[in-house]
């Protein structure tokens, strides 16, 4: 009787035993499993670097990855609040600095993934017939402005209007206040997408129309049409900039190879404006398939970012 009652206790022993083993690996196989959600906004290089990242994880890594296009507010909450794993469009110091303040307690910032970026107002720098005279001098840019403070003397001529983006880009509330700071009553910003930005800087272009609007760089427009940032002597806009990596707490530990591989992510302006132009070549439509053949043609960057070891400070 007492071997019998043995003999049970062992079998209920092995069986709890066995069921939280299973457990065990049933959560981390779900965790394993688990979509990668990376968060980013619509401008050209947020959804460069999204997809990139993207076809690295699926492809090197075996990990899929969910891409999550929101505005740059919704951006930084959905990772503070963990509904993202992560984003690489973070621009610091000065075009994301409200989202920095209210957010940076709260999410974990890997450093910079690419240095170099600029924000302002923008117009086209292109000379109105050929490019030189007969005396071989240049021709003068047919809207002959160096500055901001120079808009307000020409406000028919733009037709009163500043061109910029959606509402809730950092860049927009520069300009907001670049407006008040330079008195530019006169004009009013029309808020809307980047593809519509674009179509009216290609028309103007096109028909040398006066066309002032919000810029950055890097950006695919300054390699395919002469364009130029209006100066900033109150310096609205800030100096050059970087953009960070940004990923949720707890995601080190939740996702240890996704976690290392955008901690060593890095390239450079020039890099992510060959992406944003093969993206442009088919107006934007496919991303992903793009990222894969720059993924093809930079084996050794790639290769870097899915090393072991860690990745030199960049802070």
């Amino acid at each position: 009787m007492k071997k019998n009652l043995t003999a049970a206790r062992w079998i209920l022993c092995l069986a709890a035993v066995a069921v939280s083993l299973m457990v065990v690996s049933g959560a981390q196989a779900q965790t394993q499993n688990k979509a990668f959600r990376l968060a980013h906004t619509d401008w050209s290089s947020s959804v460069a670097s999204a997809n990139l990242i993207k076809a690295v994880f699926e492809e090197k890594l075996g990990i899929s990855c969910k891409l999550l296009p929101m505005d740059a507010e919704k951006m930084w909450h959905s990772v503070a609040e963990g509904r993202a794993d992560a984003m690489v469009s973070a621009w610091l110091p000065d075009t994301h600095s409200m989202y920095y303040s209210q957010y940076k307690d709260r999410v974990k910032d890997l450093g910079a993934n690419l240095k170099g970026t600029k924000i302002g107002l923008v117009i086209p720098n292109i000379t109105l017939g050929r490019l030189t005279a007969g005396t071989g001098i240049r021709n003068k840019p047919y809207i002959p402005i160096d500055s901001i403070t120079g808009l307000k003397q020409h406000a028919d001529k733009f037709n009163h209007r500043i061109i910029g983006i959606e509402p809730e880009a950092g860049i927009t509330n520069k300009t907001r206040k670049a407006m008040e700071v330079y008195g530019l009553e006169e004009f009013r910003l029309q808020e809307g997408s980047e593809v519509a930005m674009m179509a009216e800087l290609s028309h103007a272009v096109q028909h040398q129309k006066w066309i002032v609007f919000t810029g950055w760089l890097p950006h695919w427009s300054f390699a395919r049409w002469n364009l130029k940032f209006l100066d900033d002597p109150e310096n609205v806009f800030g100096g050059p900039g970087s953009i960070h990596t940004m990923v949720r707490k707890g995601l080190k530990k939740d996702m240890p190879e996704a976690y290392q591989v955008l901690d060593r992510f890095f390239w450079t302006p020039e890099q992510v404006g060959q992406l944003m132009l093969w993206i442009q070549e088919d107006n934007g439509l496919f991303p992903f398939e793009k990222a894969m053949r720059w993924m093809r043609t930079h084996p050794e960057e790639v290769a870097n970012w899915i090393k072991q070891e860690k990745r030199p400070h960049r802070r």
